[in-house]
């Protein structure tokens, strides 16, 4: 039998989210040196709020998160309720603003993913590692 590792991600999240806040939107440990975006999220059956630290494409004024998860063959639940619940808001920095999830497609969404894996390799790696399409999501300020 494989060796399996339990993480316990809402531990990992929390702390990932204080000390985001507490530096005035920096985090260490597996996010260090990376930009960071605290998405608040709804869940899509539960209606639990929830927050997602990710680690985006910013291009000026625009947003971009990726729901690679690693590169596993599932979308992670916080993709599923961006989906349900586009209009939400996040942390970027010390601001906190509302925002409207819009899941990019076709070319736009490749030359968007190419980007963000030419700055950050790991994502071209996630990409290789599943079937799926990574889902890239725009959040557009409203």
């Amino acid at each position: 039998m494989a060796d399996t590792i339990d993480f316990d991600f809402d531990k990992i999240n929390r702390g990932v989210i204080t000390e985001f806040r507490e530096t005035g939107g920096k985090a260490g440990g597996m996010f260090e040196g990376f930009p960071l975006v605290l998405v608040h999220h709804t869940g899509a059956k539960s209606g639990t709020e929830r927050i997602a630290p990710l680690v985006p494409l910013l291009e000026g004024d625009r947003i971009y998160i990726f729901a690679s998860k690693g590169g596993t063959d599932e979308n992670p639940a916080w993709y599923h309720n961006l989906v349900a619940h586009p209009d939400t808001k996040v942390e970027l920095g010390t601001e906190i603003f509302p925002v409207r999830a819009r899941v990019l497609t076709g070319s736009e969404r490749d030359d968007v993913y190419a980007r963000q894996s030419a700055i950050q390799p790991q994502f071209a790696e996630y990409q290789r590692k599943t079937s799926r399409v990574i889902p890239v999501i725009e959040l557009e300020r409203i």
